[in-house]
């Protein structure tokens, strides 16, 4: 393969090489478990303080309010699972969105199970949550709220300060999986009337294998793992020291290039949807046009396959997606395409293309043209096409 043109970025991102410098350390010369008590183990423990400080200040959080967890979907199961025990003597109804990532899909299916009722609200055709539709399905029963802040395949961003500010004017909780959207765009946890957030290290050029969930002082939120004293005695086991560094690493990396990054990335995602658009014939673009994560782009091409058009590209050294790495290899459609009302035949013809900082326009440009020559190439082996013009032309 001559070139290799990463926009897979929603799926994982590179480890930025000073995330990786940061982190060596820990697993040579600092390896010690931070809760033994000798001075050479305890300055671990200082550090993991110092990346939970970095953290919450990102979020204008308190430190003691951010607990480190293997990842997003870890997060958001702690977010469900321990709210609906906890405040079960309030209620037994959570509200979230069908568009929502599978680790609160599933997550609610298996509390379903269990007796509690779970409202999963329709979006709009970009992909937002409508606010009088949450007024709506809220209940004297309803103990949670759970809505993502940005949406992993199509990128929309959604009404998260107004779906806050409904939910605390009712006495609600209100959790955010913000695994796409921290460290893309800025979040107050205090402006946005959030009580816990989900976010995972690996989304934005940190480690995988670890996350973090913040949690607001004084919800009443269970214990997840259960075995020792570590993050409080709310979550059991000995610390992921390198991981929590290198977490803390790319969280202030992140913070500190935000707004070139975002500008960066907004211009080239803008240049890529109007070409696109512009160029390929019966595509339309999904999600909110501006409302939407600044390196997100999703199309539909009628008359083709997904998986057809990722394995063309991929022999051009171009790396996209159809969707969210979780259901890879799924036969299904996209349950976030549908849920805005796309057809099976036309989600199945989906393309998702993410973008980090290094992306040039003139990668930009040889991704585009290859997709001209790819889908060309498609659709002249379709006998639906075919009989579309065919159509067309009567």
């Amino acid at each position: 393969m001559d070139r290799l043109i990463y926009l897979d970025n929603a799926a994982t991102t590179k480890t930025a090489p000073e995330v990786v410098e940061a982190m060596l350390p820990y697993f040579t010369e600092k390896f010690g478990n931070p809760s033994s008590v000798y001075s050479f183990a305890a300055s671990n423990k200082e550090d993991i303080t110092c990346q939970r400080e970095r953290i919450a200040e990102v979020l204008g959080a308190n430190a003691n309010e951010i607990y480190f967890t293997a990842g997003g979907s870890e997060s958001d199961n702690w977010a469900l699972k321990a709210t609906a025990e906890a405040y079960q003597d309030k209620g037994n109804h959570i509200i979230t969105t069908k568009i929502e990532h599978h680790a609160i899909l599933h997550t609610g299916e298996y509390l379903e199970k269990r007796g509690f009722e779970v409202t999963y609200l329709d979006v709009d055709e970009e992909g937002k949550v409508k606010l009088e539709d949450l007024k709506a399905a809220i209940r004297p029963t309803t103990i949670l709220i759970s809505v993502m802040y940005a949406n992993n395949e199509i990128g929309t961003i959604e009404p998260i300060k107004e779906i806050g500010e409904i939910a605390h004017e009712h006495g609600i909780l209100f959790h955010t999986d913000a695994v796409q959207a921290f460290g893309q765009v800025p979040i107050n946890v205090d402006e946005c009337h959030i009580d816990m957030l989900s976010a995972s290290g690996h989304k934005l050029n940190g480690p995988k294998g670890i996350g973090f969930l913040y949690i607001r002082k004084g919800v009443k939120i269970r214990s997840f793992v259960h075995g020792g004293s570590q993050e409080r005695k709310r979550r059991a086991g000995t610390e992921n020291v390198p991981g929590i560094i290198g977490l803390g690493t790319a969280v202030k990396r992140a913070a500190d290039t935000m707004e070139d990054r975002a500008k960066k990335e907004t211009q080239l995602r803008d240049y890529l949807i109007e070409r696109v658009l512009a160029e390929i014939p019966y595509c339309k673009l999904n999600g909110h046009r501006t409302d939407r994560l600044p390196n997100n782009a999703n199309f539909s091409f009628r008359f083709i396959e997904g998986e057809s058009l990722l394995i063309m590209l991929d022999m051009k050294g171009i790396c996209g997606s159809s969707g969210s790495a979780c259901t890879s290899g799924s036969l299904d459609p996209s349950h976030v395409l549908l849920a805005i009302g796309l057809p099976h035949e036309i989600a199945h013809g989906s393309l998702r293309l993410t973008l980090n900082e290094e992306i040039t326009k003139e990668e930009i440009d040889y991704v585009v043209e290859s997709l001209k020559e790819i889908v060309t190439r498609l659709r002249s082996m379709s006998p639906l096409y075919e009989d579309f013009i065919k159509k067309q032309g009567n």
